[in-house]
């Protein structure tokens, strides 16, 4: 079956999904809508891999250890859970060994299609934290290019920015996250993957396109004008839809828990910006997502 949409970066493994987790799924695949499920650490990444393993089609899997889980981090109920602090306190070492075994195990049924969600997050952050982002960034890079998946990035600047490649703004503390992320990449030439939620200017934008790695947007395009530049700018051919569910929801299901089937959204927007059909738009997306995902 060839998909209408695809969601390629939603976490219906949250526990914001238990009370209807099977009945949002099944929404979303009766409207010809797949999914990948992202991992944010270890229990994650397994439920994700459960998740896609309970589908025949349509539902599949991304593992690794988001970068603001490598030091003692906020605690999100959607994403853990009341009372489930346990973890969020201590922080995770990306072992990856888990992670290889996770995959050797389960891969074959191809249902694991990337590494993430990794990559450097600024917003709340010390340079010991730092550290720890680059170290488990750099060992989820390494296990992508062993089993030739792509990356699944998340990137997030402090609250205070600089531009790229004014390094000596990062001196003082004004931390850019994009920057580092491209320097890190450039060192580990031929890895791919998809630069998810980016929140960049067209410049770092760009930058991304120019090493290979397709955009994803979120409903945020729904209700601001902020990244119409970008995606005018951005080729068909790498521009991917995504809903980060169970956050921010696009028009006109702003306020609500996202779902994977609220993402014809995205794409109606992303073609409205780029002055294009919605059917070529979606077409389009689904074939990018099968080129960098190989599901």
């Amino acid at each position: 079956m060839i998909p209408k949409y695809i969601d390629i970066h939603s976490h219906v493994n949250f526990k914001a999904f238990d009370v209807d987790r099977d009945e949002v799924i099944r929404r979303a695949l009766e409207s010809g809508t797949w999914m990948i499920n992202v991992g944010t650490q270890i229990d994650t990444s397994k439920s994700a891999v459960e998740l896609a393993e309970k589908y025949e089609e349509g539902v599949y899997a991304i593992i690794g250890l988001h970068p603001i889980h490598t030091h003692a981090s906020y605690h999100d109920e959607d994403e853990l859970g009341k009372g489930n602090k346990e973890f969020s306190s201590r922080g995770e070492i990306f072992n990856k060994e888990v992670y290889r075994k996770l995959l050797e195990d389960k891969k074959a049924g191809g249902k694991i299609v990337g590494i993430g969600e990794c990559g450097l997050d600024y917003y709340r952050c010390t340079p010991e934290s730092i550290s720890k982002q680059k170290e488990a960034f750099k060992s989820q890079i390494e296990l992508a290019k062993e089993f030739n998946l792509p990356l699944m990035l998340h990137v997030r600047n402090s609250e205070k920015k600089s531009t790229p490649p004014d390094r000596a703004l990062l001196n003082e503390g004004n931390f850019n996250a994009y920057a580092d992320t491209l320097e890190i990449l450039k060192q580990h030439p031929g890895v791919r993957g998809n630069m998810h939620f980016f929140a960049g200017d067209l410049q770092v934008a760009k930058s991304f396109l120019d090493l290979g790695f397709t955009l994803s947007f979120t409903g945020v395009i729904t209700f601001t004008h902020d990244y119409d530049e970008i995606i005018r700018n951005t080729p068909l051919d790498m521009i991917m839809s995504e809903t980060d569910s169970p956050y921010v929801a696009p028009v006109p299901h702003r306020g609500k828990r996202n779902e994977p089937f609220y993402v014809k959204e995205v794409v109606k927007k992303i073609a409205e910006i780029k002055n294009l059909t919605e059917s070529e738009v979606a077409k389009a997306i689904i074939t990018n997502a099968k080129r960098v995902f190989t599901f």
